[in-house]
């Protein structure tokens, strides 16, 4: 059996029809939302590394400090034969646990990008000739069905995006986490934590408009795939911390009245000068806070690492 295999439980077209979807709720309920999964075309992609090099934006500093200085301590404890992936990209972040693992057997990364697992992977398995790579073109929120492997398995959800679920949704998620963990399993969860309100809304609106540039992306997305009209001059990026859900509002406002047409849905969209339309949430979180979500999914924290600085966290728990 060859060292790299590659499965899709994505059908062709979940994409557009998920963006269809989206689009359509989005914009006709109020206030108007989109997700940030669709940020991230190809351009989108490539405004978001440049964004994790801003002096601004800490966390992928942060979280790579954990990975690098607590790998050993994390392998210790997961004792993973299995390490798979959500959302794994370039799996760039992850060779430290890879390292580190010195009896993995199986490295299983999932991402909706073929391109991106096709090429991470090919990489893995010429640099690390005893290690299988099973990558899986997959939309992890969905029903994630993972292949047959050694255990214990370590399941990795880093860089924070747990963060960008409502809180229903990531009781929800976390619970489908542990419907696919086994006993000896564990879960590793990437965490940004609550901090100074300047620190976190520098790292959301940076002085050079990258993150800017990355929030009116969804708009050109959005013109591609199905034919909008939005022009994303007439927009404004904001960047607001609210105190009470203790997240960060990404949203676009619209500098005047105007309408959107969107062909691809026979949709026409009125925004009101000064109207917003929420693209992302980013939640912080507190150790105690995490503890409890994890222990409501039936997990149980086990280990906390932060960076120095106490920006970020990393946690591992297992099956209850």
């Amino acid at each position: 059996m060859s060292p790299f295999q590659i499965t899709r439980t994505l059908p062709e077209d979940a994409t557009d029809a998920a963006l269809r979807a989206d689009v359509l709720q989005g914009l006709t309920t109020t206030p108007k939302t989109l997700p940030p999964k669709w940020f991230y075309d190809a351009h989108g992609s490539e405004l978001f590394e440049q964004i994790t090099e801003l002096q601004e934006y800490y966390p992928t500093r942060a979280e790579r400090e954990i990975l690098r200085d607590r790998a050993g301590e994390i392998a210790a404890a997961a004792r993973a034969r299995t390490l798979v992936e959500l959302g794994s990209g370039s799996s760039e972040k992850t060779r430290h646990l890879l390292d580190a693992l010195t009896g993995l057997h199986t490295y299983v990364p999932v991402d909706v990008s073929d391109s991106a697992l096709t090429q991470a992977g090919q990489a893995l398995v010429a640099e690390r000739p005893g290690l299988a790579v099973h990558a899986l073109i997959a939309d992890f929120t969905g029903d994630l069905a993972l292949p047959d492997t050694p255990g214990p398995r370590l399941l990795a959800f880093l860089g924070g995006t747990i963060g960008n679920l409502l809180p229903a949704e990531r009781a929800d998620f976390l619970g489908s986490l542990r419907a696919l963990l086994a006993p000896g399993d564990a879960l590793l969860l990437g965490t940004d934590l609550v901090k100074d309100e300047r620190v976190l809304v520098r790292a959301y609106d940076d002085a050079a408009g990258v993150t800017a540039a990355f929030n009116k992306n969804v708009l050109t997305v959005v013109n591609r795939e199905l034919g909008a009209d939005f022009d994303p001059a007439a927009f404004d990026h904001v960047a607001l911390w609210d105190p009470r859900d203790e997240w960060i509002e990404m949203r676009l406002r619209s500098r005047t009245g105007q309408t959107v047409k969107i062909p691809a849905l026979d949709l026409a969209v009125d925004f009101a000068a000064g109207e917003e339309l929420r693209t992302e949430v980013s939640a912080k979180f507190r150790e105690e806070g995490v503890r409890a979500e994890l222990a409501h999914a039936g997990l149980e924290l086990t280990h906390w690492w932060t960076d120095r600085a106490g920006r970020f966290a990393l946690s591992l728990s297992t099956v209850r």
